[in-house]
């Protein structure tokens, strides 16, 4: 049975259907610009601007130290990780934000060791995002006898690595930044628990692009940015989850003032805050913060498996598109193994993302070989992946990605 190609008025027709249509008019879209690289580097929303200079020129300009108080600046870690829980499946009182992702994973591994004395194997992915890798060996290097042990993407090389019984704590993706691949979190986490593992999520690649359940799942620990599908900006605050079980009991070695449990009290010696507050440091970046805040306030009206379902679709139609090119797809075909995006391998996968980026379609490359592609459902019409697809199938035709100045590298890819 052959199925009839979709059509652009096809696409066309689904835009005029599509329920998240209302909030692509929230974000400012640069005219001419098919934007497929959310998952690095999420759009502009319109409402940022004004929330920042508002930070800027009237609670620090005009109101100076007292917005510490007023503005309640004191308390955006908790406020803004309050706001973002709904949307990791979390409570109120699990999610602070602050620090970066990096910093984030140091504290949540090494509170994970501490957690679960006498074990000192801390298990990773092969292929992980490298600052995932790079923290983790940091880590090992402060605790005696430590040591890390990687694993593919299934569950039984997990299985494995678990069984005899010393590991500490498990570090996961939930989605492969390379790949789009979607691990089972319940099932991962359910296995490492069984054998006596703590485990961090890393939500940097689904946090926004898909509904996550935390507390459900039973996890310890995540982290997560807020620059991609959030919409937060370069440099925006990372977050960090502690499950509820673990206040009490977790100790973060950033031991700053701001967690504290009476940060004015200026004691000398250290005591936790209670709850998440305990994992945050020193002074958090609030101008940055406004312009998070300005992207919640968006999420805070959107249905999560809405978001999903378009997901699915989107992703769905460039891989149909673009099938029979010559490019390799390396994302999951199920749905419940994708993420939001969908990565092609060609061994000159660099030259065609820089060809296809000069007519206007915006993807990304990953070394060796992948070019990858992310899908907004928020801000991405039906219609923006048909021309994404035609333009890439085009410049596969033509060739004209082998023209030299395509394949000067640039230092970010």
């Amino acid at each position: 049975m052959t199925t009839t190609p979709t059509t652009r008025d096809d696409c066309a027709e689904r835009d005029a259907a599509d329920p998240l249509a209302r909030f692509r008019d929230e974000f400012a879209l640069p005219d001419g610009i098919v934007y497929l690289d959310g998952n690095s580097l999420g759009a502009l929303p319109r409402a940022t601007p004004g929330r920042v200079a508002d930070v800027v020129e009237r609670e620090w300009g005009r109101h100076l130290v007292a917005s510490w108080n007023d503005a309640g600046w004191w308390d955006k870690p908790r406020t803004l990780g309050a706001a973002l829980a709904p949307l990791v499946g979390a409570g109120a009182d699990e999610v602070v934000v602050g620090d970066g992702t990096s910093a984030n994973l140091f504290k949540t591994l090494v509170a994970a060791l501490r957690l679960n004395p006498g074990r000192r194997v801390v298990v990773g992915e092969e292929g992980n995002f490298p600052t995932d890798l790079y923290i983790t060996q940091g880590v090992v290097e402060l605790f005696e006898g430590a040591s890390t042990r990687l694993v593919g993407e299934d569950d039984a090389g997990l299985a494995a690595a678990l069984e005899p019984g010393d590991v500490a704590v498990v570090l996961l993706s939930q989605v492969d930044y390379r790949t789009g691949a979607l691990r089972d979190m319940a099932a991962a986490t359910e296995l490492a628990h069984a054998h006596g593992a703590l485990v961090v999520w890393d939500l940097c690649h689904s946090v926004g692009a898909l509904p996550i359940a935390l507390s459900e799942a039973g996890a310890d620990f995540a982290v997560g940015c807020t620059y991609k599908y959030l919409n937060a900006g370069p440099g925006a605050p990372a977050f960090t989850y502690v499950a509820r079980r673990h206040h009490a009991t977790a100790r973060q070695p950033l031991t700053g003032w701001h967690g504290h449990a009476e940060p004015f009290g200026f004691t000398g010696e250290y005591v936790p805050a209670p709850g998440a507050s305990r994992f945050l440091s020193g002074s958090q970046p609030l101008v940055a913060a406004a312009a998070l805040e300005a992207s919640l306030d968006i999420w805070a009206r959107v249905d999560m498996a809405g978001v999903r379902a378009k997901s699915l679709a989107m992703t769905d139609l460039f891989l149909e598109l673009t099938a029979g090119t010559g490019l390799e797809p390396v994302t999951p075909a199920e749905h419940a193994r994708r993420g939001s995006q969908v990565s092609l391998r060609h061994p000159d996968g660099y030259p065609i993302v820089r060809a296809l980026a000069e007519r206007g379609v915006i993807g990304d490359f990953r070394a060796p070989d992948v070019l990858r592609f992310g899908f907004t459902p928020l801000y991405l019409r039906y219609v923006d992946v048909y021309d994404a697809a035609a333009a890439l199938v085009d410049v596969l035709k033509t060739g004209e990605w082998r023209e030299p100045r395509f394949d000067v590298r640039a230092q970010v890819t």
